[in-house]
């Protein structure tokens, strides 16, 4: 394995000079640098990792940390597009990515500064955070490594976030849903501790009011994000308010489970129940009916996360906050509301 001694040797200049050549620091001149590199290169010379990171006090590794991952989630596969996009852009950047899996029990035993320390990565993406939970104080108030949060909507010198605009979404969801003639919508929303879930209710309450169809709380069901929890608040939908006639759901996945509680009364969708959902998951085109739902690439938002915490890293001079377009995707589970 060719050493970094055998380039001075061959370059006949000291190793300092190749270690800042091959570095890029601006103290060796470019004509030097380029003569060093051709010889790298020709040699066949790999940097080492460890001693680079040594040198220049940076790993070039990003962590990647998310949420309480489980097996229920690979239905949506929101996590893997997402991961699949920093993926992407981290490799493009020259960076690794070394992934973490936390939950706020985890949080609690092992701080959000030292889980990164130990790993020994520059700074963190961290997905699916509840508002409350403890790394979510911890970065935004008490540490200063870098991170980008993504679906949280918080912003400092060492904290960026990329996200969608649900509230416009939210609104385009049920907007579609009363240019067919629903009045009395309902929602299934996620749950209270996500961000997501109070953008998409602000959404489905402006849309209302726009259209002076008064808000009615009594219409808000809790799914929690889940295929079971869809379930249940389409049952009690269905029992508490026969009068209902569309649903707006902040997430694909619990559709799946409201379609199946219609499914089990002897009810169908749209006939009984014109349905909205959200995410536009690999599954919405192909269930019986495909899926109305507002569109979100979560593959850009992972790559744009990686792109920001690059810039951060680098220390160039940008905004911290990314918000992505979503977009209505009409399919065959909403319809216009029958007199």
């Amino acid at each position: 394995m060719t050493t970094i001694k055998d380039l001075a040797k061959a370059a006949g200049v000291s190793i300092t000079t190749i270690s800042r050549a091959l570095n890029g620091y601006s103290d060796v001149n470019e004509k030097t640098r380029k003569r060093i590199q051709t010889i790298a290169d020709e040699m066949g010379y790999r940097p080492n990792a460890v001693a680079r990171s040594l040198v220049t006090k940076k790993t070039r590794t990003i962590g990647v940390i998310l949420s309480e991952i489980n097996r229920e989630g690979a239905k949506d596969s929101l996590a893997f597009e997402t991961l699949c996009g920093i993926n992407d852009r981290a490799v493009e950047l020259d960076y690794d990515i070394l992934l973490f899996s936390t939950n706020p029990k985890k949080q609690l035993s092992k701080s959000y500064a030292d889980l990164c320390k130990e790993r020994n990565v520059d700074g963190a993406i961290l997905s699916g955070l509840r508002l409350h939970d403890p790394y979510l104080e911890e970065v935004v108030h008490k540490t200063n490594f870098p991170c980008v949060l993504i679906d949280i909507p918080a912003e400092s010198r060492n904290v960026g976030h990329v996200t969608t605009d649900n509230v416009r979404g939210a609104t385009a969801a049920v907007n579609h849903l009363i240019g067919l003639g629903h009045r009395r919508i309902a929602m299934i929303n996620g749950h209270d501790e996500a961000a997501v879930s109070q953008d998409r209710l602000e959404g489905y309450r402006l849309a209302l009011a726009a259209a002076g169809i008064p808000f009615d709380p009594k219409l808000i069901y809790n799914g929690g994000f889940k295929e079971e929890g869809g379930f249940e608040a389409m049952y009690g939908i269905l029992y508490q308010h026969p009068d209902a006639t569309a649903v707006f759901s902040a997430s694909d996945l619990m559709v799946l489970g409201a379609l199946r509680a219609l499914e089990r009364l002897g009810h169908r969708a749209p006939e009984r129940m014109s349905i909205v959902g959200y995410d536009d998951i690999a599954i919405a085109a192909h269930c019986s009916p495909p899926l109305t739902t507002i569109r979100q690439d979560r593959y850009e938002m992972g790559y744009q996360a990686a792109q920001l915490l690059v810039d951060m890293l680098e220390n160039r001079d940008i905004g911290r906050k990314i918000t992505l377009q979503s977009e209505l995707i009409v399919r065959q589970s909403t319809a216009p509301l029958s007199v």
